[in-house]
């Protein structure tokens, strides 16, 4: 892809009807369950990206056999009823952080010795959480970097293994360090009990880690602020599963709707879906949009957009969303409860903040969230720090407005390949569910 794209400004209001891909953290979970399993499992839906990707080639560098069809978004995996195929293995993440935090947890209960690492920013980005909880639980983790927080880690498994016991893991950085000791506790010769210490981030995350484990076999008691967890040992089942579409990609389609007054559609997504993120509709509604919830699609029609207040804590993967349509209302919106995005691809909320002030734009940064002030943005080379959602999010300002380059637009391949493709082809009025 070249070094940048200039998102032309659209002519009419955005309506169409789109299904994103596969969703990425119920693709990534569900090759981890698929791997602890005991015999063959079936994946249809499956994205195909490069965090996705990078799991797939960890999986087959352990010993797993996995067959994908990346044109028929299906994949097939043959588990091993937690057991890791091969002794060792050396694991390239680049900076996909569920595939080395899920991996983690899957690599301590073999028996061998398996090093992960990534990119330098999956270098700093912290881990030292879930090396701890898993060390308490029998396992022998060591950070390579004496002092460490971060990558790279070497997993050794001769003499210790993750096998069971009591475990208290930190919520205030990243749900997926629960995430991944709750899919990889069944495959423990003894019951695992977790105790979250502090407020848990993105608990929806946590919510569709249980419904995917139980939809596995798995056996997990837990009370309804999830604070405290008892996994039984108890084997995963193979067994066929579908990905529903990923609804942090539906956020930049719903966005351009409210953006240019609108109307968008994404299929294959509903108040049923297991991803927190669909109700970013919801923050929309706020400022002012129309929401349509059917059984099996959401519909967006773009409305005269009001600032707003929001805890966004709970799908903080949407908050570069809301900020680029915040420029477009008519008072400002602060996002609040969102620190723990400082320690994502990139420091996020300053990046976000930066970025703003780059357009001409007012914006204001506070430790948990950000201000956005409304106001009409200049042409801008946009830094995408290599964060595929600041420049998917940061495109749609470019709907309304000339002169909006993304920089190293290529970034979105992590988690969505065909996003500007896409993007152009609900602008021009490509329509229809298989426009993805």
């Amino acid at each position: 892809m070249s070094e940048f794209i200039e998102v032309l400004p659209v002519r009419r209001p955005v309506t169409g009807v789109i299904r994103p891909p596969g969703s990425k953290s119920i693709t990534n979970r569900a090759f981890i369950l698929a791997a602890l399993a005991d015999g063959k499992t079936t994946l249809t839906g499956v994205l195909d990206s490069q965090d996705t990707r990078v799991m797939v080639e960890s999986l087959r560098r352990l010993g797993f056999e996995v067959v994908q069809d990346a044109a028929a978004q299906r994949c097939t995996i043959v588990g091993r009823g937690g057991q890791i195929p091969n002794p060792e293995a050396d694991l390239w993440l680049e900076n996909s952080g569920t595939s080395i935090r899920f991996l983690t947890a899957l690599c301590a209960l073999g028996e061998g010795r398996y090093r992960l690492n990534g990119v330098e920013r999956m270098q700093q980005r912290p881990i030292g959480d879930l090396t701890r909880a898993l060390n308490q639980l029998g396992a022998e983790i060591q950070h390579e970097v004496l002092g460490s927080e971060c990558p790279p880690i070497i997993v050794d498994g001769h003499h210790r293994q993750f096998s069971g016991g009591t475990a208290r893991v930190h919520g205030g950085i990243s749900s997926q360090f629960l995430s991944s000791l709750l899919m990889a506790s069944p495959a423990c010769s003894r019951s695992v009990r977790l105790i979250v210490e502090g407020e848990l981030v993105s608990k929806p995350y946590v919510t569709m880690t249980l419904q995917m484990m139980k939809a596995f076999g798995a056996q997990v008691e837990y009370p309804d602020d999830l604070s405290e967890f008892l996994i039984h040992p108890l084997p995963y089942r193979a067994r066929a599963y579908d990905i529903e579409p990923d609804a942090s990609a539906a956020s930049y389609f719903f966005a351009a709707a409210a953006i240019t007054g609108g109307t968008v559609t994404v299929t294959g997504l509903s108040s049923h879906a297991m991803q927190g993120d669909v109700h970013f509709v919801n923050a929309l509604q706020q400022m002012g949009c129309k929401v349509d919830w059917m059984p099996d699609r959401i519909t967006v029609t773009g409305g005269q957009l009001h600032g707003i207040q929001i805890d966004m804590n709970a799908i903080s993967d949407t908050a570069q969303t809301l900020s680029a349509v915040a420029v477009f209302a008519d008072s400002p919106t602060t996002i609040t409860s969102v620190g723990h995005m400082r320690h994502k691809e990139t420091d996020r909320i300053s990046a976000v903040v930066t970025e703003l002030r780059r357009m001409g734009l007012s914006a204001d940064e506070h430790e948990d969230g950000l201000t956005i002030y409304p106001g009409t943005p200049a042409p801008t080379e946009v830094h995408t720090y290599d964060d595929h959602r600041m420049a998917m999010s940061f495109a749609l300002i470019g709907l309304k407005h000339p002169g909006i380059r993304i920089l190293n637009p290529g970034c979105t391949a992590k988690t969505y390949p065909e996003y500007f493709k896409d993007l152009a082809g609900i602008c021009s009025g490509v329509t229809g569910e298989d426009v993805a």
